[in-house]
């Protein structure tokens, strides 16, 4: 300004500018700026996907870069015609087996579910498409989400909105719009912990809130005005011998930020792990590609659960 002081800054983290600098808009929509002889995205000085706001592009990430510290997340915008900073935010959650959360300020609304292999278990939606698939890292350098696209000719973006909805349009070259092809939540048992403790959220009962088989609501009143928060408790305590496990399908997995993650075993090991732990209570693949392989464990209550129509 008038003043000499700064009102904008790049932040660069490297005092090797002795070259000349150039500020580039690539093809995918990257700002960066770059040493000019140099177009190596890994010695990019900055850039513009590194802080994404509230959309993601493909090949943008979501996530954390663990070599420098850098989460990239998304804030939504405080309304549709308010770019300012909203008060929603989705970010990685990497306690545990990660998952993405999106909060009201600090307050979780909705969980993603950890990814499954294929898809974010809490988005059944989420899938691969002929033009567009999705990838999800997991290494000592980084755990993030990004999504690519195969057909260069299809345009797709992911929006967080003012509403703190997840929704990821398409371009429609024929009527010149985006078209709104997934968003999350989608509806009451998509909230986060919209049914307490070892119950689950099923849209097609009344109430959403169920018990799973072998519990009981733990206030039978509450659960008559269908309020469900304090969720259920087990009819039978486990005796840690000869216990078994009931095969829950088309489920949300649970709340995974205490959960216990080994990719190495299989499920016939996890079962076995699982049953050599008396606080164990459920157990599932970390990853259903190719026949199945990894180990969740849980040792707490089961919380956030809700069902899927089968495909």
């Amino acid at each position: 300004d008038h003043c000499d002081n700064y009102v904008w800054s790049t932040n660069l983290t490297t005092k090797d500018v002795r070259s000349s600098l150039v500020a580039e808009l690539l093809d995918n929509g990257n700002f960066v700026l770059r040493v000019s002889n140099n177009n190596d995205p890994d010695k990019f000085l900055w850039q513009s996907f590194d802080y994404p706001t509230d959309t993601l592009l493909p090949q943008m990430k979501l996530g954390w870069d663990l070599k420098t510290g850098l989460n990239r997340f998304l804030r939504s915008w405080k309304s549709s015609d308010d770019p300012s900073s909203g008060n929603f935010t989705c970010k990685l959650e990497t306690r545990g087996f990660p998952e993405f959360l999106i909060r009201f300020r600090f307050t979780p609304i909705y969980r993603s579910g950890p990814w499954d292999g294929i898809r974010f278990s809490g988005m059944p939606e989420m899938r691969d498409l002929g033009y567009m698939f999705n990838k999800f890292t997991a290494n000592g350098e980084e755990v993030a989400y990004t999504f690519l696209m195969t057909n260069k000719s299809i345009y797709s973006r992911i929006t967080l909105s003012s509403a703190g909805i997840f929704e990821r349009y398409t371009w429609v070259p024929t009527s010149w719009e985006w078209t709104l092809f997934s968003s999350s939540p989608t509806d009451q048992c998509d909230m986060n912990e919209e049914c307490g403790p070892y119950s689950y959220c099923d849209t097609s009962t009344s109430p959403v809130c169920n018990c799973i088989q072998g519990f009981s609501p733990r206030s039978q009143q509450q659960w008559d005005l269908a309020d469900g928060l304090s969720g259920c408790v087990r009819r039978t305590p486990l005796s840690c011998r000869g216990d078994r496990f009931l095969r829950l399908k088309n489920m949300k997995l649970p709340d995974t930020m205490s959960a216990i993650v080994d990719m190495e075993i299989d499920e016939k090991d996890c079962k076995k792990r699982c049953l050599s732990n008396c606080n164990c209570t459920g157990f599932a693949n970390a990853d259903i590609g190719n026949g199945g392989s990894g180990c969740v464990i849980w040792t707490g209550e089961l919380l956030d659960i809700r069902s899927y129509v089968a495909n």
